[in-house]
């Protein structure tokens, strides 16, 4: 060895680390041998240091006090020698901090050691963990230089985290206290392997994460002053697989469910500790995890269940410690106890594929006084063939026993679910087959709300349920690699639209490649991601720019900075009563007053409006003129002047100039309450309240709402010229059932300027709602003619269906022999000449009425099988090939009335079906009294239309949306219940609960749809009739049904007597007498088109 080489490392000085940090309490519990060291590099010390007092020096700094000017100070005298700095501490935030001078000098003097400072409170965040390994940790401290930027520490704890610190040296290395000498900005942890499942309490407040190879961590959300983030709580490694795992007190104990037994374990320590585990033999695979609901003041004891995929299940008793604070000593844990307490069996045959428990969302479960349907779900189970049923439970834990209850039950009709999740408000989402499919139902009305299909190359992999704190639903769809957030939104009955939309996207291709292996809504509302072995937190914040959120109808007001709870809340709370929804709702509840006076208020209100002002939601009104129930007059009609006095009658006066006005204010002034796209559709129903009251003194009430919604649908149809849809068979129905129908004729017919073409008449339902034959037969040949002259060159082609419906072959003669430019004039002309009746020239038409379908002229196909007598193939064309059931109806009412054979077959065997397989409960109704079957027509809006017919179809998933549950619905099912002798009887079918049923869903769809003075009218207001034991009972004779109503000075029509004839006991099969065709004259013929 050369003696004279300067050895690469030589002992320059010795700290003792025990010394130089000592415990400052006098008895301290644990007394932590541990020791930790890290240098500061004296070129970093001194950038530190300059940069310090640069800040400190720079004009508009704060003024130091005289505490900080001393550390400052301290800090500079410090810098001067340029010392490297060795830095010892403890568990407890004891820190000892030596300066050392002439590092590798061989000659080393006293003073080359000196002490900096000995202080408190220097945190790094060590856990009390049992592995000795564990507790080691290694630093790098390091410094920028810039003047702003802080002194940084990066620790790097053995136990798998990775700590960045940072503080400011002044701060750090102060003699006198300091509340806090370090900040911790970030924290990596987290597990070895991917993440696996993820799993939270019943508040979000903690949650646990797990891998494939059982190891466990648990977390608390937040940590400092912010919730967007996790700390690390405890970890778990397990011998035997983990099944399952629940949380119980907030993360402070775990219980894992495996194969053949269960385990508890005390999460309170860094490492968790087994403290419970019992063995257990059961029937099947253990499929499901939860936890009984239990009484409020019990809070120390738990029963947790496991149910088997034989429907067979056991109950543990877990008995904790009453303190919940963390174990200070991990070697001793609190006395607690896991028992077997009892076996159970659910009495159902199921062939269950899975069983999960309810997604808590935000609330724990109580047990109630008792157990019955209002009871918390707590599980739900889904069969292969997509029977979905939510679980509640009772424990008896004196008798050892519990009782199981079914809640709910819904037949998704969808064949091996893939992935299913519930929320505790009832609300369940379910995957299809292909993982593509996505359907959310509500387990409370056994609708389904929401569908959607999404791309083959997206699989849904995971499903997880939040909710705001007034209970507004929220779902994370989880894909490979992204999550979108669907937010649960108003019913819209007006326009059909979606009860849920995708209001944000996530995609962690940006972050990691790993795919996603579970996700949970944290408490805060912030959304926690697990890919590979990385957690991720996305916050609750929602930018207003996205196009998700622009597609929104959201207030102008709220395009501002918002969260997610608070989006969801303004898509679904109340509305305000300006708003067109609300509006529209009142008039369909037969409040048109109220509308009217909303309206007027409206106006009032901006008359000193500038945009950026809030309105009263109430515009000053009482809500009690909306469950103040009217009187009705002896016109039929609702008699609100006794409670409005004489400023109804002035409102209504000068309504059209207060319309003109308002909606000359709506089109320049932003409301912040109202969507852009709201306040033009209120502007538009502004002006169909105007048209309306015109002539509401003449018109009945369901007049009146035809008229307005009729009005609108024409509006929009002018806005959106390709809108092709015609009114729906809601309004189809009031007009139905109006006793102004002559008005409602001359109006529409004015609407198209006295011009109706078949289109026009389609598109507002006239020949269905029309229920004199006579005046329906004399409309057609109106649109008949309007057919034939709606071209300059006068086809008789275009009107021959029309014609040879209404039985008028010589009228249509007549029109050809004038179509001299037609090239087909001769043939046609030749043959119209001849008699139909004669079996030879039948089958000439219908010989010409295949080759023109073959040539896919279906009208004019239709038209010769007409000539030919074959009522049923015209309206066969018209409803298959042409895909108009409007025009199958009219054709059929004109050629052989109301009571022909045809026009009730195709009624019982092509409408009523479409009718249940669609849930169309207003077409169902409309047909049934078609029919005659009043009381049937009655059924039908409260019963599934389905269960109503001879041969019940199962219906598409359509019939089971929520737009089969009109709200208007339970307005015409009260106001036809005691209408007819008929009805009274269907009426007295429908059992209490099933009304009371009907009655309580509207009222909630009201919830829904944001009118809760309408729900609170509904249920404040309504009258059930008198149940069949209150009926006095009668000596003699069938019990009359105008003894179920209430209030006896209503007209009943009694259509329950018998006919005369014995052809009227066939229920009207067969054809009616046919009348004798009078042959018009050639001069009246003519002056009919104004030749």
């Amino acid at each position: 060895m050369d003696q004279q080489r300067v050895p690469g490392l030589q002992l320059w000085a010795e700290i003792d680390m025990l010394d130089s940090v000592q415990p400052r309490q006098l008895n301290p519990k644990i007394d932590y041998q541990d020791r930790f060291a890290f240098f500061i590099d004296s070129q970093d010390f001194s950038r530190a240091t300059t940069a310090t007092i640069k800040r400190a020096a720079e004009p508009g700094a704060a003024n130091l006090d005289a505490k900080e000017q001393h550390a400052l100070e301290h800090l500079a005298e410090i810098a001067k020698s340029s010392p490297e700095i060795c830095v010892v501490l403890d568990r407890h935030g004891h820190m000892s901090a030596w300066g050392l001078e002439n590092v590798g000098c061989k000659v080393r003097k006293p003073t080359d050691i000196f002490n900096i400072a000995h202080v408190e409170n220097f945190d790094l965040g060590f856990l009390d963990s049992a592995d000795h390994i564990e507790n080691d940790a290694q630093f790098v401290p390091f410094c920028w230089g810039q003047p702003a930027a802080p002194f940084i520490l990066l620790a790097h704890h053995f136990d798998g985290r990775i700590e960045w610190t940072e503080c400011r040296l002044e701060e750090l290395f102060a003699p006198s206290p300091q509340q806090k000498r370090t900040h911790r900005k970030i924290l990596w942890t987290g597990h070895d392997g991917p993440v696996k499942k993820i799993v939270r309490s019943a508040s979000g407040k903690a949650v646990i994460s797990r891998t494939n190879d059982n190891e466990a961590l648990t977390w608390a959300q937040g940590f400092g002053d912010s919730d967007l983030g996790l700390t690390r709580r405890s970890a778990l490694k397990c011998s035997d697989h983990i099944h399952r795992s629940w949380l119980l007190q907030e993360g402070q104990f775990v219980v894992n469910l495996h194969h053949a037994s269960i385990s508890l374990w005390d999460a309170r320590p860094s490492r968790a500790i087994q403290i419970g585990h019992v063995p257990f033999d059961i029937e099947g695979h253990p499929i499901c995890l939860v936890q009984l609901p239990k009484p409020r003041s019990d809070a120390k004891t738990i029963h947790i269940a496991t149910i088997s995929s034989k429907q067979n299940g056991i109950i543990w008793e877990i008995t904790l410690p009453e303190s919940s604070v963390r174990q200070s000593n991990a070697r001793r844990p609190s006395v607690s106890s896991m028992k077997y307490l009892c076996a159970f069996g659910l009495d159902i045959n199921d062939n269950i594929a899975f069983m999960l428990p309810v997604d808590p969302a935000g609330s724990a479960v109580w047990t109630s006084s008792s157990l019955d349907t209002f009871s918390k779900d707590i599980a739900i189970s889904c069969t292969h063939d997509g029977r979905l049923r939510t679980w509640t439970a009772a424990l008896d834990s004196d008798e050892s026993a519990v009782e199981w209850l079914v809640t709910s039950t819904v037949e998704t009709g969808i064949k091996e679910p893939s992935l299913a999740s519930a929320s505790s408000i009832r609300k369940t989402a379910l995957v299809d087959n292909s993982k593509t499919g996505l359907t959310i139902w509500d387990m409370r009305s056994g609708q389904f709300d929401y569908s959607v299909q999404y791309g083959d190359l997206e699989l849904i992999r995971d499903l997880d349920w939040s909710s705001t704190p007034d209970d507004q639903a929220l779902l994370a769809v989880g894909f490979p690699h992204k999550v979108i957030i669907l937010a649960q939104m108003r019913y819209d009955y007006l326009y059909a639209g979606a009860a849920w939309a995708p209001i944000r996207s996530i995609n962690i291709k940006e972050s990691t490649p790993h795919p996603i292996g579970d996700s949970t809504w944290l408490g805060s509302g912030n959304l926690l991601i697990g890919a590979g072995n990385q957690l991720f937190i996305y916050d609750k914040s929602v930018d207003s720019s996205d196009d998700m959120i622009s597609n929104l109808t959201l207030p102008v007001q709220k395009r501002e900075k918002m969260n997610l709870f608070d989006l969801v809340t303004i898509l679904n709370g109340p509305l305000p009563l300006f708003n067109p929804q609300f509006i529209s709702q009142c008039i369909l509840a037969g409040k048109f007053r109220q509308a009217q006076r909303i309206l007027y208020s409206l106006y009032n209100a901006l008359k000193f409006y500038t945009d950026g002002d809030a309105l009263d939601s109430f515009l000053s009104m009482s809500p009690d003129i909306f469950t103040i129930e009217a009187q009705t007059s002896n016109s039929g009609n609702l008699d609100y002047h006794s409670h409005y006095g004489s400023i109804d009658e002035e409102m209504e006066s000068d309504l059209e100039e207060v319309a003109a006005s308002l909606n000359e204010r709506l089109r320049k002034l932003s409301i912040s309450q109202l969507s852009r796209q709201e306040q033009m559709q209120l502007a538009d129903m502004v002006e169909c309240v105007s048209t309306v009251t015109k002539h509401q003194r003449s018109m009945d009430e369901n007049a009146t709402r035809y008229l307005l919604f009729f009005r609108q649908h024409m509006i929009r149809k002018g806005q959106v010229p390709q809108n092709r849809a015609s009114v729906t068979y809601r309004e189809i129905v009031w007009a139905y059932h109006s006793g102004s129908q002559d008005i409602l004729v001359d109006l529409t017919s004015r609407q198209f300027q006295g011009r109706m073409l078949w289109a026009d008449a389609k598109d507002c339902g006239l020949f269905m709602w029309m229920s004199d034959v006579n005046a329906l037969r004399a409309q057609f040949e109106v649109v008949a003619r309007n057919e034939y002259a709606k071209t300059d060159e006068k086809n008789p082609i275009d009107c021959s269906l029309y014609y040879l419906a209404l039985r008028k072959k010589n009228v249509l003669l007549g029109l050809w022999r004038m179509a001299g430019w037609n090239r087909e004039q001769a043939s046609t002309q030749r043959l119209l000449s001849n008699n139909f009746q004669e079996a030879r020239w039948k089958t000439a038409a219908l010989k010409n009425a295949y080759a023109l379908l073959g040539k896919r002229r279906f009208e004019y196909a239709a038209a010769f099988f007409l000539l030919a007598g074959n009522l049923q193939d015209a309206v066969n064309v018209c409803l298959h090939q042409m895909r108009d059931l409007q025009l199958a109806v009219a054709v059929a009412r004109v050629y052989e009335g109301d009571e022909g054979s045809v026009l009730r077959l195709l009624l019982t065997d092509k409408v009523l079906p479409q009718a249940a397989s669609e849930g169309d409960r207003w077409l169902a109704t409309w047909a049934f009294w078609m029919l005659g079957k009043r009381d049937l027509a009655l059924r039908s809006l409260i019963s599934p239309v389905h269960t109503l017919l001879d041969t019940p179809e199962w219906p598409k998933m359509q019939a089971r949306s929520y737009l089969a549950n009109d709200p208007a619905l339970v307005v015409l099912y009260k106001q036809l219940r005691g209408k007819t002798l008929q009805t009274l009887k269907g009426a007295s079918r429908i059992s209490g609960k099933e009304e009371w049923d009907f009655v309580i869903q509207t009222a909630r769809v009201y919830d829904r749809m944001g009118c809760d003075l309408l729900a609170l009218d509904l249920v404040r207001n309504w009258e059930f009739l008198v149940q069949a034991r209150e009926v006095p009972s009668q000596t003699e004779g069938p019990p009359d049904p105008r003894m179920l109503l209430r209030r006896r000075s209503s007209l009943v029509v009694d259509d329950l007597t018998s006919p005369k004839s014995p052809t009227g006991m066939k229920a009207g099969v067969g054809n009616p007498p046919q009348k004798v065709f009078e042959e018009p004259e050639g001069n009246s013929l003519l002056d009919n088109f104004g030749f």
